[in-house]
């Protein structure tokens, strides 16, 4: 990787990575006050609804976000056509999806649907609007605009929706919570990128990046299904309560962790579609990312998975600890999958998106097998399942992709067996003094709980294997604060 390229990536992993733990704290700020003025019922009637808002957000991008950013050249018309392919998709949606919004009424029985899901098929106009303008700043590397933007978006809708559920809006806080975000993020965008679409032109082919784009939609599809199929039986089988409960443990855990690691791909896929000719700048840059993301999220998440007692006590109250185990799985989920991260940019730096579907039709079955399976051993039989099923797919990633292209897999393999040693004694200790301080009190637990994992953690730099880690991060960690590339 070239000097200039690799303080671009480092700088941008540096604002994504700063804007994503304040969107964090939003996140942890919405879900402890939300979870105190609104019910489970709201919870579980918003879940429902943005499930069929997600499938119509994968045909609204229609993979052409990746597709502009991963293309090798991207003409100026056919930036162009690609927005106005996304705005029309977005406004289709909007008149499906309001179209939409009797039907789904009678098939819930929740008469509050109604009014749901007319208000958020909104989204697909603002989403579709905004699209190519958030790939643009992406393509032009203009990190610290996007993390600007995805605050700002996150801290005046968390603010809307508590003024409107201290008001008694009750789900319908949810709803402008929704909203709001995407009017800031498309109003950001456009004064960010000052780009203006010119109108449609036939002379710029588009076709190729349609092409690719399909199989991102396809895939992604696929993704949502399996990721929704959760959702879907708990909702069906165990009713909106219920739902409410399981979705607030997954906001507490995987949301937090889709808003970190899901925009590192901004950074890492266009510098990884750079560099793909050099296979070893490639895979070094590839096994550092590994690091960085397995032990920067995996050890936060086991210390919540060992803390999860005090944590749900301490943020959503007394009234929501059956979502107690449910958290510590989703904390367990979360690891497993952000070490098969590094995989999903492999896939799409180097183009392969027909290889992609293929492994996720797999996975996916996986996924869906294991969950319903899980289901009928309630809803903690659903969160088992959950995990059960990343740990099955994981090993699979790594070895599919050393299949159908170049990898350091046993780099890889290495690497992730390091990591999940780390955080199995890190939790270990975290859980342990947790448990013996639990009599002084919640916060005690969770404060003691904390030093002793973070104890923990130091203490594995006395052995050579996590210094050596440890250096490589600090080194990537020293290229992030640098100012200004060097000659």
């Amino acid at each position: 990787m070239s000097s200039g390229l690799a303080h671009s990536a480092a700088r941008g992993a540096f604002f994504t990575l700063a804007a994503q733990v304040i969107k964090i704290v939003l996140q942890f700020l919405s879900v402890i006050v939300l979870a105190r003025l609104l019910t489970p019922h709201d919870y579980g009637l918003l879940a429902i609804v943005l499930v069929i808002v997600g499938v119509g957000e994968i045909f609204r991008d229609f993979g052409l976000t990746t597709a502009s950013i991963q293309a090798p050249e991207l003409s100026d018309g056919q930036r162009d056509n690609l927005f106005w392919i996304n705005a029309a998709i977005g406004v289709v949606l909007t008149g499906v999806m309001f179209g939409l919004a009797w039907p789904l009424q009678q098939i819930t029985g929740e008469p509050e649907i109604l009014g749901m899901v007319q208000w958020l098929s909104l989204l697909f106009l603002l989403n579709g609007l905004a699209t190519q303008h958030r790939a643009n700043l992406a393509r032009e590397l203009k990190f610290k605009a996007l993390a600007v933007i995805d605050i700002a978006a996150a801290a005046v809708a968390l603010a809307v929706a508590v003024v409107a559920a201290l008001m008694g809006a009750a789900y319908g806080a949810l709803v402008l919570q929704q909203l709001t975000s995407g009017v800031v993020v498309l109003a950001g965008c456009v004064i960010a990128g000052r780009w203006l679409p010119r109108w449609y032109s036939r002379a710029d082919s588009v076709k190729e990046l349609l092409g690719f784009g399909w199989n991102i939609v396809a895939t992604n599809l696929l993704v949502y299904g399996g990721s929704q199929i959760d959702t879907i039986l708990v909702g069906l089988k165990f009713g909106t309560t219920p739902l409410g409960l399981y979705n607030r443990a997954y906001q507490l855990v995987m949301t937090p962790l889709s808003q970190v690691r899901s925009p590192t791909k901004n950074v890492a896929l266009p510098v990884l579609s750079r560099v793909q000719e050099d296979p070893p700048r490639f895979n070094n840059y590839v096994t550092s990312a590994q690091l960085l993301l397995g032990y920067g999220l995996g050890l936060p998440l086991i210390l919540v998975t060992a803390l999860s007692d005090p944590i749900v006590r301490i943020m959503l109250g007394q009234r929501w600890v059956e979502a107690i185990p449910i958290v510590a799985l989703f904390a367990v989920a979360g690891l497993l999958t952000t070490l098969a991260f590094v995989g999903y940019w492999v896939y799409l730096a180097r183009g392969l998106g027909k290889q992609l579907f293929r492994y996720t039709i797999v996975t996916t079955l996986i996924k869906v097998t294991c969950i319903v399976i899980g289901s009928f051993h309630g809803v903690l039989g659903v969160a088992i399942a959950f995990t059960i099923a990343p740990a099955i797919s994981w090993p699979l990633s790594l070895f599919w992709l050393s299949r159908i292209t170049p990898m350091p897999t046993a780099r890889l393999y290495a690497g992730a067996g390091r990591i999940l040693a780390a955080c199995a004694w890190t939790g270990a200790a975290a859980w342990g003094a947790s448990l013996l301080a639990g009599t002084w009190g919640i916060w005690a637990a969770l404060i003691v709980g904390l030093v002793a994992g973070a104890a923990a953690a130091a203490a594995l730099l006395a052995l050579p294997t996590y210094r050596k880690d440890w250096q490589s991060l600090t080194g990537f960690l020293r290229l992030m604060l640098k100012r200004n590339s060097p000659a």
